[in-house]
């Protein structure tokens, strides 16, 4: 099944390549210029990489990069007389405002959540919101809206999945009641200020890199931090009224009991109806699996062995390729059935009373723990077995729940490549989990109620603080944005709320690379005269059409991109268009560009936003469910932002 939907892919891929072959071959026979051609070619090239995934987003920006590089090489044999963009300024992107601006939000945010602080809210909406539906949405939207607008949403929606978790275990409430508009708000609240996503980050120096094709007279301001903020709050506004009158009728009620106060073997029955007991089997001299390895004995009886025991030695946790010895006790979670099997090969008495393991699997020390694969984990595309989950992470995988559905032991679960959004139902030490919930970048930590300390709760007066001197910087100060914020992520790191590798940890690198990658082809586009002519075309077709229409069209195809690529990248295609449009009509460049860096937010419909794919396993999503709420929330966003951006600006 897997390699007949992988050749459907495969195929899927060489038609749109033959397709995208076919278009630039004929927009090299209508374009002015050679250089507008081969800018074309690899906008194509791009949106093709992007839209078919066929590699990683960041593996294709670079690409484009290192391609838009070479043409300094090749440009004889193009047809060019000199490079596309010039090597001295082709890696610029990567010491810009906007690539510094995202890794120091990246830094402080990390900073904030090292302090403990949202366990600290989590608690303040459970005091103020009770345990009532419609009490709670709005007071966990409003709050992850705030956050969301001074930091990247996904960073902020990962900050509070582990929240929503613990509201839902101690309020009743399911999790798919509560993660989507969550999830939603995170990405609207993005829109509230110039450093809620990177697309505004961004917009500035796109503005920027305009203005050098732009004459004297038509030159664009930049936009200052909280320009966006009416547009935002009306937005954010709209999406909690949205769930709070439309919540019953489009959220989906996926059972999920809450954890606290239960214990996590009856949790994983409830939620996933996967029926695991933990059992205690000491292996006998005569007994014939005597020198099998674990994975052989986990793949054929279909059970998870989480611990060893041999002799006097103390408790440990097993690699796969352990080999049965005479004397060992093993600890198994498993089905009854799975387990009685096995004892029965292995010639072995089973029992649930745990003797040897009463310490080590003590619910004090280790139990059940769902962890999602986030948007960018190094796991995607690898599978347990692949990467030797228990040695590595230790983390012995029992179930994966992705897309409503539950793969379990005998499903082939430890060979299924991870996709972002997985939920991987595990069996856990405690201890490793806490150290897992620090690397943010390979996993989110669901669970929450579980014997833990807090990382560093004393340092919380030095990151409120230097988050207020970056606030205050960029609020009242002429630094760039890029300075200002760095101010306060240096001051968390020489204050001790973060180390200097948490810092390094915090950062994602993927995204870095992403958008300073793109940068170079967002300036070939408006240098070479691309935009232009794009625009020019666009205005012939749409002859007439009142410039509110244009830019409802721009706002319309800013949505249509986001939601087959990356966010980024829609922004940096368009808004070179949507600034030569602007201008060919007669209208503001900079309202027009501001459009589409708030267009490319509206990513509802399908869960290609990388917020949506983080939530997807936890609330235990469908993608029919975000059609079905993301629809209308879809067209709620387009009618508020033109509504908005022609009332404000």
């Amino acid at each position: 099944m897997a390699n007949l939907l992988e050749s459907k892919e495969n195929v899927k891929r060489i038609v749109a390549a033959g397709i995208f072959s076919a278009l630039a071959i004929y927009l090299a026979t209508v374009v002015p210029t050679v250089q507008v051609a081969w800018v074309s070619a690899i906008l194509l090239l791009t949106i093709f990489l992007f839209a078919f995934e066929i590699v990683d987003v960041d593996v294709a920006a670079i690409t484009v990069m290192v391609i838009l590089g070479l043409t300094s090489l090749l440009y004889p044999f193009m047809g060019l007389d000199k490079g596309l963009v010039d090597t001295s300024i082709l890696f610029n992107g990567f010491s810009s405002n906007a690539v510094m601006s995202i890794v120091a939000v990246m830094i402080i945010g990390a900073g904030l959540d090292k302090t403990g602080l949202m366990t600290k809210v989590a608690a303040f909406i459970l005091k103020i919101g009770g345990t009532t539906e419609g009490r709670i949405i709005p007071i966990i939207s409003a709050t992850v809206g705030f956050i969301s607008s001074f930091m990247q949403n996904v960073g902020a929606a990962a900050l509070f999945l582990p929240v929503v978790s613990r509201i839902s275990a101690r309020s009743g409430l399911p999790m798919s009641r509560l993660l989507m508009p969550m999830g939603f708000t995170a990405i609207l609240g993005g829109t509230m200020t110039m450093v809620g996503s990177s697309p505004l980050i961004l917009l500035n120096d796109l503005i920027l890199t305009s203005n050098t094709a732009l004459a004297a007279d038509q030159q664009m301001e930049t936009w200052s931090l909280f320009s966006v903020t009416p547009v935002g709050v009306v937005m954010v506004t709209v999406g909690i009224l949205y769930f709070v009158i439309a919540g019953r009728f489009v959220l989906p009620v996926v059972k999920s009991d809450g954890t606290e106060g239960a214990n996590a073997l009856d949790y994983l029955k409830d939620t996933y109806g996967i029926e695991y007991d933990m059992h205690e089997m000491t292996i006998n001299p005569n007994s014939p699996l005597l020198g099998r390895n674990l994975m052989t004995l986990e793949r054929a009886y279909k059970v998870r062995i989480v611990a060893i025991c041999a002799g006097e030695r103390t408790p440990i946790l097993p690699n796969r390729d352990t080999e049965l010895a005479v004397g060992q006790t093993l600890g198994v979670v498993a089905d009854v059935s799975h387990v009685k099997a096995l004892a029965e090969a292995a010639n072995t008495v089973v029992t649930s009373k745990l003797d040897v393991f009463k310490e080590l699997l003590d619910p004090s020390k280790s139990g059940i723990a769902e962890v999602v694969i986030p948007p960018g984990s190094s796991l995607i595309g690898k599978s347990a077995a692949d990467v030797w989950m228990r040695k590595t992470y230790g983390l012995a995988v029992m179930a994966i729940h992705r897309g409503g559905e539950t793969i379990r032991e005998g499903a082939g679960v430890r060979d299924q490549p991870f996709q972002a959004g997985d939920t991987l139902v595990c069996h856990v030490s405690w201890n490793t989990l806490s150290h897992l919930e620090k690397d943010t970048n390979t996993f989110i930590v669901v669970t929450t109620e579980y014997p833990h300390e807090e990382s560093r709760p004393q340092k919380l007066g030095f990151a409120l603080f230097f988050f207020s001197v970056a606030l205050f910087m960029v609020l009242f100060t002429d630094l760039r944005l890029s300075v200002a914020l760095l101010t306060g992520a240096i001051g968390m790191i020489l204050s001790g709320v973060l180390s200097i590798d948490e810092a390094y940890e915090a950062v994602s690198w993927k995204t870095v690379f992403l958008l300073a990658s793109l940068i170079p082809l967002g300036f070939a586009v408006e240098s070479t005269g691309t935009a232009k002519w794009i625009a020019d075309q666009t205005l012939i077709l749409m002859d007439g059409a009142e410039i509110w229409q244009l830019q409802l069209a721009i706002a319309v195809l800013a949505t249509f991109f986001t939601l087959v690529m990356s966010n980024v990248g829609a922004t940096v295609l368009l808004v070179p268009l949507a600034v030569n449009i602007a201008i060919g009509a007669g209208a503001n460049p900079a309202v027009f560009a501001l459009t589409v860096a708030l267009a490319t937010s509206n990513s509802f419909l399908i869960p290609t936003h990388q917020v949506n794919a983080l939530i997807m396993g936890p609330g235990g999503y469908r993608v029919a469910d975000f059609m079905k709420a993301g629809g209308i929330m879809t067209i709620l966003f387009l009618i508020v932002l033109m509504v908005t951006m022609n009332l404000f600006f």
